[in-house]
């Protein structure tokens, strides 16, 4: 396969694999953090930019570098994500599902994310979360 042409596919695969994140923010059952760190490896392997622009982003660039790093989660951070997983679980388990089978899918779904949340590091409250080239 010619280079330029896996670079374009990468690009295309990074940015849909971004899409999915971010819609996954808002839908529990749909993980943000493979998706966004799908992107980054598909950026990564095709355009310095678009890596860039992923883990400098406003809104989820330090928590996908935090991730990267291995340095974890801010606490708040994970009783909210957590708090909110549930809460939509919940929800989505009383008023969108009637088949008892789908609620106990989500009820598993729940509980596995609800585990790795809790198994990701917790940052302490004082480390910053610098931009990398920072220190």
């Amino acid at each position: 396969m010619p280079e330029k042409l896996k670079r374009k596919l990468l690009i295309v695969a990074g940015t849909i694999s971004t899409v999915i994140g971010i819609v996954g923010i808002f839908v529990p059952i749909l993980p943000t953090t493979p998706f966004l760190l799908l992107a980054a490896a598909c950026y990564l392997r095709s355009s310095r930019k678009f890596y860039n622009w992923l883990l400098n982003n406003r809104f989820f660039g330090a928590y996908v570098r935090s991730y990267l790093q291995g340095r974890g989660m801010p606490l708040k951070i994970k009783v909210l994500t957590i708090l909110l997983l549930w809460v939509t679980i919940t929800c989505s388990s009383i008023f969108a599902v009637q088949a008892l089978i789908i609620r106990v899918i989500l009820v598993l779904v729940a509980i596995g994310v609800t585990v790795h949340i809790i198994l990701i590091k917790t940052t302490p409250k004082n480390q910053s979360q610098d931009r990398p080239g920072d220190k």
